[in-house]
């Protein structure tokens, strides 16, 4: 990954997860200032000013100073807090996680190792997290968001590491061809890279590698490896036990689609009218709304496409909050109005739809009754669909993204918003109110497109496995 940062930054490609994350961790470091008021921020990017700028700040002794920059070593580290004390500055790395995790220690550890190279050895070490129990109650009070544990011992302890690290970083700086690297768990922990999905072009040696199987373990992996099969069709007949492994196996083997009829039944016992129903979340870790936690999933659109009986012409019906005020009461009074009292309610992965209208029922108590009984009317097609269909395109995997291009023409390459997490950080800029008008205008044509084809994904997934097609109004 430093190789590549370094090299062939084009090459990245980073997961909705991720873009989420970065831009909350902003949010967080832009708290845990507020926190602290009448700092220095040192806000530039230009090393030399950072550096005269920083010293500066060192210099006055009793303000907190934000962003300071040290370089030792060629290493140059950015640290979020220093805090004066008596004898010095207290060193607080801020993090949007909701405790301390190993791979903290590590990166407080190189911080701590520079500063105390350049002269400034900081007299404590923390790392200031998210407090998950904080209740946002006041309109700009924040005061127990964030939360500090005292690392000190922790990164003193991996100190006298940090030169190697800094050594192997140096050769492979140096290097001049790509370093080898097997794609492996490493790659994913403790965040996904934005490289895997190239290195793992790479290494493709196969259509159709054994690591398709759905939730194969590392023994069945291990033995794979060491009977030399890297691909499913080179299986041996009936060496498969589990039926959803060898349906896999088959259709990677013949090329066809397996459908059961059992889904065509299951489907044909639901009446009408028939909801499709897919809502977007936004998941702050800084609370926006009065009432809410970090990292609430917080309702802000919804897409409808309404079946009224058989063969009929597709409704759409949709809703997205449009400014900053808290969605959740016009989400549920809306989606009430449209779902009606009667009629199964289609989504993709029930849990999550569920959980957030149980979540608006425990916030919205007198929409409570009307919204709990939606709960019971829900329909799951992901596990329909992981029993009853597969196609060999899918590659072991039953998204509605992995599907939907085996039953439809429909696209989501061609929107500029194709998954949740850019939908989550382009809400966040379309509510600000420093984002332009004609901008704006756009994130909730672009926030409508995707949520509008998430819908019609589902209608189309459900036509493929009961063996109809699907008309929706234009």
């Amino acid at each position: 990954m430093l190789w590549l940062d370094l090299n062939r930054r084009d090459l990245a490609k980073p997961d909705d997860t991720t873009i989420a994350r970065m831009a909350e961790g902003n949010r967080v470091g832009d708290v845990s200032r507020q926190l602290h008021p009448g700092g220095v921020l040192i806000d530039t990017l230009n090393l030399k000013d950072a550096l005269t700028r920083t010293q500066q700040a060192l210099s006055q002794q009793s303000l907190p100073v934000f962003e300071p920059a040290f370089v030792a070593n060629e290493v140059l580290v950015r640290v979020d807090l220093l805090l004066p004390e008596n004898t010095g500055y207290r060193l607080v790395e801020v993090k949007s996680a909701t405790e301390v995790k190993d791979y903290h220690y590590e990166d407080a550890a190189v911080q701590y190792w520079v500063m105390t190279q350049a002269g400034v050895k900081p007299t404590s070490v923390a790392l200031g997290h998210i407090n998950n129990k904080f209740e946002y109650t006041e309109v700009g009070n924040y005061q127990g968001l964030i939360t500090e544990t005292d690392i000190t011992a922790s990164v003193k302890e991996r100190f006298a590491d940090v030169p190697a690290w800094v050594a192997a970083a140096h050769a492979t700086s140096e290097q001049t061809q790509l370093p080898h690297a097997t794609v492996g768990p490493q790659c994913r922990s403790p965040f996904e890279c934005a490289y895997t999905e190239y290195c793992q072009s790479l290494e493709t040696t196969t259509e159709y590698p054994v690591s398709i199987l759905p939730r194969i373990s590392a023994k069945q992996r291990a033995e794979f490896a060491q009977q030399g099969i890297v691909d499913v069709r080179d299986i041996p007949d009936n060496y498969l036990e589990k039926e959803n492994h060898e349906i896999v196996r088959k259709a990677s083997l013949t090329g066809e689609t397996y459908l059961n009829p059992r889904a065509k039944e299951a489907l044909a016992q639901l009446g009408y009218p028939r909801y499709y129903l897919d809502f977007e979340t936004v998941a702050p870790a800084v609370p926006r709304w009065l009432k809410s936690r970090p990292y609430q999933q917080i309702p802000f659109q919804w897409s409808c496409h309404q079946e009224t009986t058989a063969g009929a012409e597709l409704l759409h019906t949709q809703y997205l909050h449009p400014d900053a005020s808290d969605p959740r009461r016009a989400f549920a009074e809306s989606l009430l109005q449209t779902l009606g009292e009667q009629g199964p309610i289609l989504v993709y992965n029930a849990g999550f739809e569920r959980t957030r209208i149980e979540e608006l029922a425990e916030c919205l108590t007198d929409l409570a009754p009307s919204l709990l009984a939606l709960v019971e009317r829900i329909v799951d097609l992901l596990p329909l669909a992981q029993k009853n269909y597969y196609h060999p395109s899918m590659l072991g995997s039953w998204s509605i993204k992995a599907v939907l291009p085996t039953v439809s023409a429909l696209d989501y390459a061609s929107l500029k918003i194709g998954n949740g997490g850019l939908a989550q950080v382009a809400y966040i800029e379309m509510i600000d109110i420093d984002t332009p008008a004609n901008r704006r205008a756009q994130i909730y044509e672009d926030l409508s497109k995707y949520c509008y084809q998430d819908t019609l994904a589902m209608v189309h997934v459900a036509k493929r496995l009961s063996g109809a097609s699907a008309r929706c109004a234009s």
